[in-house]
């Protein structure tokens, strides 16, 4: 294979997976009801949900240890085997606790795939291409978030749940196909992994989030679990946001918290503050990831350009701005299309934000970290700011109906716009 379609096809290769990553994600949330009524586990639906959570979250600290010894082709075949023999496992269930098993997994796959590919990214594409190469896997999850629902539905009344769960895996085996034409002459990175130590709270303090039924103290406990031991992956001076990559690293945490944590709220704000049907809630909640994709092909085509910094300063200013509009409506006087404008306008400052945000956040620069550490870096940053949103969000909007609500999209524009600060100091000196 000719130089010129190496980067093509590695590029090709981590958007499929990326889309069959969407797909799967729809397919588990549409078939959730249809799983627990079969295997009579309506009141064990946090175990359903949780195994592709934990199985991400356990896997990122191994990950990058997993890529230093075993290198890029057996890792890839290794996660790929793990990823259909979860899928298999949760199809032949029956029982809650098997199906979990196979959904566990399933997200250990999804997280060693996931650095993987990014890794790769890293190593292979210049930052033009995988600055299109992140937009082109953020426009992957229009289609399922579209059409996805009624077709798996379709397809459940055809041929049942457990065959439907299975339909990822031939979109899997042509990303794996692809990529492991670009990737067969890689060795084992020479960059020792860091040690797992503290780095192992990030499983522990996920499994509390999410299987501490929301109750505060267990939630507090697990959200400092997770964050000491995110802060254990980052490089050095995250925390504080040091010039370069650490401090765009800390901005994506933000953005995750403060996008993903409204983002999950967005029905339950336009149905019970604004006091609109589930329909029309639905259009707002489509309106965001539709406009974030179009934004991001649009802002892909500038993103490696020097001024690229300004790029996640402007957008996640935008996303700041939509969000406390959401709040302040609220606050007064609740207008649907208001609503519909501002989280439509959100969407576009993350697909502005997002694609220069993630290549600044995946380049070396003063990280002094190699590929697989950046890449374990970025997907922990953002899982975990999404993890942090919906759990604080959740915990504050419980404490009271529209009162609730308010504070937490207040809360939530605030960190967009702590983001939007911290992505100033993302660029390297001199950009």
């Amino acid at each position: 294979m000719g130089n010129g379609a190496r980067p093509a096809v590695l590029a090709g290769g981590i958007i499929t997976l990326e889309f069959a990553a969407a797909v799967t994600r729809f397919v588990g949330s549409t078939l959730l009801p249809v799983v627990a009524d079969d295997l009579g586990a309506g009141n064990q639906l946090g175990l359903l949900i949780a195994g592709s959570t934990l199985g991400l979250f356990i896997a990122l600290p191994l990950a990058g240890r997993v890529l230093h010894h075993l290198g890029a082709r057996t890792t890839l075949a290794a996660g790929t085997v793990a990823y259909i023999g979860g899928l298999v496992l949760a199809a032949t269930s029956q029982t809650a606790w098997v199906f979990a098993l196979g959904q566990l997994a399933g997200g250990l796959a999804s997280g060693v795939l996931g650095v993987f590919g990014v890794s790769a990214a890293i190593e292979h594409l210049d930052d033009k291409i995988r600055a299109r190469v992140i937009a082109a896997s953020s426009a992957m999850w229009i289609l399922p978030a579209l059409v996805g629902p009624p077709v798996i539905l379709a397809l459940e009344h055809l041929a049942g749940w457990r065959w439907t769960l299975l339909m990822p895996v031939p979109i899997v085996l042509i990303g794996r196909l692809l990529i492991v034409r670009t990737v067969r002459d890689d060795r084992p990175q020479k960059e020792a992994p860091r040690p797992l130590g503290r780095t192992l709270l990030v499983p522990l303090g996920a499994a509390c989030i999410v299987l501490g039924g929301g109750w505060w103290p267990i939630t507090v406990l697990g959200s400092v679990a997770a964050l000491a031991g995110m802060v254990a992956i980052m490089p050095r001076g995250t925390a504080r946001l040091s010039r370069g990559t650490p401090a765009a690293l800390g901005a994506m945490v933000l953005f995750a918290l403060g996008y993903f944590g409204a983002d999950s709220l967005v029905t339950v704000l336009l149905t019970t503050g604004f006091h609109v049907s589930l329909a029309r809630a639905a259009v707002v909640l489509s309106a965001a990831p539709l406009a974030w994709a179009l934004a991001s092909l649009a802002a892909a085509r500038f993103a490696h350009r020097r001024g690229k910094r300004w790029f996640p300063v402007v957008g996640l200013t935008l996303t700041a701005i939509g969000t406390l509009v959401l709040a302040v409506q609220l606050a007064l006087d609740p207008s649907y299309p208001v609503a519909l404008v501002a989280w439509t306008v959100a969407g576009v400052g993350v697909g502005l934000a997002y694609p220069a945000l993630y290549l600044m956040a995946t380049t070396a620069g003063t990280s002094g970290f190699g590929a697989a550490e950046l890449a374990t870096a970025v997907i922990t940053a953002e899982a975990i700011g999404s993890l942090l949103g919906q759990a604080l969000g959740g915990a504050i909007s419980n404490t009271g109906e529209s009162g609730g609500l308010l504070v937490s999209y207040a809360v939530f524009g605030v960190a967009l716009a702590a983001a939007a600060g911290a992505a100033v100091r993302s660029g390297e000196p001199g950009q």
